[in-house]
């Protein structure tokens, strides 16, 4: 039995207290800062889900989205160093650890850069596309990051915290967005990714923590005014 005053929260809704707003804000720049300093996603992503007891096994899998169809931009061509000429195929996935899909990855590479296998692991199999190109050495230049979710007002570490607020967090769908091209070891560009975070991020069962007093029932079973 827990201590009094504490609750244990399962995998699920986050409470929107103002305690719980600063601690999702801190889950979500923390997994953002890891994952801008590393050079693969995909390990990132397996370790956060082994850490967190996501999955019985936390190995990381690209559910191919097959069929799926974008035409890549000019931007992405010169990034990429392919003129008009150059075959550019597209491979979209879901990356899930155990139930949690934890991001969506739209992809851009250049096949002729890759070796067959790795050629067919990526339009056969959910191999995830970090784990299918390892042998490139590959590192990767983030070229754009953004925050798609605040759940903190603009301006509060200047604002006194806002009153009391009861009830669940609403979590939308896609947390943040990294856009990076992969190069080989030589520094040549093969690929370029843009990979949405997901809500799934923050489904994992965490410690208990004090109830707020203004959202604590009375006997009549409503908050304390």
């Amino acid at each position: 039995m827990g201590a009094p005053g504490l609750r244990a929260d399962p995998a699920g809704p986050w409470p929107a207290t103002y305690l719980g707003r600063v601690e999702a804000l801190a889950v979500v720049e923390g997994l953002n800062a890891r994952l801008l300093a590393s050079r693969s996603a995909t390990a990132i992503l397996e370790g956060w889900c082994a850490e967190h007891g996501m999955a019985a096994t936390p190995r990381l899998a690209a559910n191919l989205q097959r069929g799926a169809d974008k035409p890549a931009s000019e931007e992405t061509r010169r990034r990429l160093n392919a003129g008009p000429d150059t075959l550019l195929r597209y491979r979209q996935v879901k990356l899930a650890c155990g139930d949690h899909v934890l991001s969506e990855a739209d992809n851009w590479y250049v096949p002729e850069r890759l070796t067959p296998e790795m050629n067919r692991l990526l339009e056969t199999t959910d191999t995830p596309f970090g784990r299918a190109v390892q042998a490139l050495g590959t590192t990767r230049q983030t070229i754009g990051a953004e925050l798609l979710w605040q759940p903190l007002p603009h301006g509060w570490d200047q604002a006194p915290p806002p009153a009391a607020t009861c009830g669940d967090l609403a979590i939308p769908d896609h947390l943040f967005r990294h856009r990076a091209v992969l190069f080989t070891a030589e520094r040549v560009p093969f690929a370029e990714v843009v990979e949405t975070y997901g809500a799934a991020i923050l489904a994992f069962h965490r410690a208990g923590r004090p109830v707020d007093p203004a959202c604590a029932t009375s006997p009549s079973g409503r908050p304390q005014p």
